[in-house]
């Protein structure tokens, strides 16, 4: 699956006529080297999350206490296990050859970038003075040429997928799976076709629907009771008065229609 969508995406740069690396980015699931290589097979840079391993504590343990910098999150961070904010971090990297228990030709150099954050969960006994004593760490492993802050962030922002998955779930993708094979791959193109659509609409808004999820666009511009008049062959919807969606409805009926351009039936 690799391998097929780097071909595609290299087929849609030459015709672009694109410049730089597509980059993979992928959670821990996928770091492995048959997933890795064909990364790199398809002319991609990877960033892939890695399970701390003996290998990746040893690598980690190593970094020197001068080489972490210190960062701050775009927005705080909700630990789960410890249900408390964290807004401060500090990254590093150190050099890193992935799957060396593999042949030479198997295995993958680059780096590994390593984020950690204060551990808030004191061991027993301990008293409020060794709260930021220690650390916890995410890694990731990556054979870009960014700067570890950069790299970073930009392995970061994969999580914005998780977010999509979740609204998918939350809307058409409750109705899944049916039983049928082809019965959920249709339903999976009318599911992501209608997503998008939906995503659209409400950019067309303005800023302030443009992050909101599938239902509070559901709520807010499409169900919603209107009575249809027909008058010199234009379409009129008598919106409710005083609907606090009133602008941002008037704007996507705008930019779709053009305000006053007739419809023809």
């Amino acid at each position: 699956m690799i391998g097929d969508t780097l071909a595609t995406v290299a087929r849609l740069r030459s015709s672009a006529e694109a410049t730089g690396k597509p980059l993979v980015r992928m959670d821990s699931a996928f770091y492995g080297q048959p997933s890795v290589a064909a990364a790199i097979r398809g002319g991609a840079d990877v960033s892939v999350t890695v399970r701390l391993d003996p290998k990746v504590k040893a690598a980690i343990a190593d970094i020197a206490d001068d080489a972490w910098t210190t960062i701050e999150y775009t927005d705080a961070l909700y630990d789960q296990t410890t249900q408390q904010w964290i807004s401060r971090a500090e990254v590093a990297e150190i050099g890193f050859i992935a799957f060396s228990s593999r042949k030479a030709a198997e295995q993958v150099p680059g780096r590994l970038v390593v984020r950690r954050i204060p551990d808030l969960r004191p061991a027993p006994g301990q008293g409020q003075q060794s709260l930021f004593d220690t650390w916890r760490f995410h890694a990731f492993f990556t054979t870009t040429d960014l700067d570890t802050v950069t790299a970073d962030t930009t392995h970061r922002g994969h999580a914005v997928i998780e977010q999509v998955h979740a609204d998918l779930k939350d809307s058409a993708l409750a109705h899944l799976p049916s039983g049928r094979f082809s019965a959920n791959a249709a339903w999976l193109v009318m599911a992501v076709i209608a997503f998008n659509l939906t995503r659209a609409a409400a950019t067309l808004t303005g800023p302030r629907l443009a992050k909101a999820r599938t239902a509070t666009i559901r709520r807010t511009l499409i169900t919603i009771p209107a009575r249809i008049a027909s008058s010199a062959r234009r379409l009129t919807l008598h919106l409710p008065r005083g609907w606090p969606w009133e602008a941002a409805w008037n704007t996507l009926f705008n930019n779709l229609f053009r305000r006053h351009h007739p419809i023809v039936a």
